[in-house]
């Protein structure tokens, strides 16, 4: 009887954990990490005092959201990526409105900069790296001469994306579901067409730079050189 109370007790504690964590994601990706610990607590139905309890700190509360935001788009980015067909993608899309409270949680962090920011960016190109890998060999994507550069580039253009789309078209009262489904919608055809069927007519730009490249002998900037 002590084994199932003491499972009990901690499949209880598990479950708040995560309700305080998912609400602290929501709180901050609409009010920004000002956002209290006693706002938050009262959105997950919680004391000050558990909050406390689970994550030791409001800092403790921002690195757990910050694994989990991470976590989840890491996998969210490879379900789409190792998608079978247009359909798939198409219900990928349909069920976006269960992102909005990460994307409004990664505005916030980019949004704030320092090295939180940069770590988040950092952390999400280490992901691409490897979801983009598992892409190409799966035949799902073409294999990239760089394929760091390849994943910088994409985290950064799709950051990029979503922080200057959320400038002009700013979610109401917080909530970035309406602006997550425009966002969508705005940009999958014009996004679907360049990745697919490319945006040059010719590659004589690209081997104009690969010869340079080889000719100065550049490196990647994401290449370790050991210094």
């Amino acid at each position: 009887m002590l084994n199932v109370r003491s499972a009990s007790a901690a499949e209880s504690d598990l479950t708040a954990r995560a309700r305080i964590r998912d609400a602290a994601i929501r709180r901050f990706g609409a009010d920004g990490f000002g956002a209290s610990v006693r706002a938050i607590a009262a959105d997950a139905a919680v004391s000050p005092g558990l909050v406390m309890h689970h994550f030791g700190s409001k800092e403790g509360l921002r690195a757990a959201c910050d694994e989990h935001v991470l976590r989840v788009i890491r996998e969210a980015e490879t379900d789409a990526f190792a998608s079978t067909g247009p359909l798939d993608l198409l219900a990928h899309l349909v069920g976006m409105d269960q992102y909005a409270p990460l994307v409004g949680y990664l505005v916030q962090a980019l949004l704030a900069g320092g090295d939180l920011a940069a770590t988040l960016l950092d952390r999400m190109t280490a992901d691409a790296v490897d979801y983009l890998q598992e892409a190409v060999a799966a035949g799902r994507i073409r294999p990239s001469r760089d394929p760091a550069a390849r994943a910088a580039f994409l985290v950064d253009v799709g950051i990029g994306a979503v922080l200057s789309f959320v400038r002009r078209y700013p979610p109401v009262d917080g909530d970035f579901r309406a602006t997550l489904r425009a966002y969508a919608e705005a940009n999958s055809l014009p996004a679907l067409e360049l990745y697919t069927e490319g945006l040059l007519t010719d590659r004589s730009t690209l081997d104009a730079l690969l010869q340079y490249r080889a000719a100065e002998q550049i490196p990647s900037p994401h290449t370790d050189t050991g210094s």
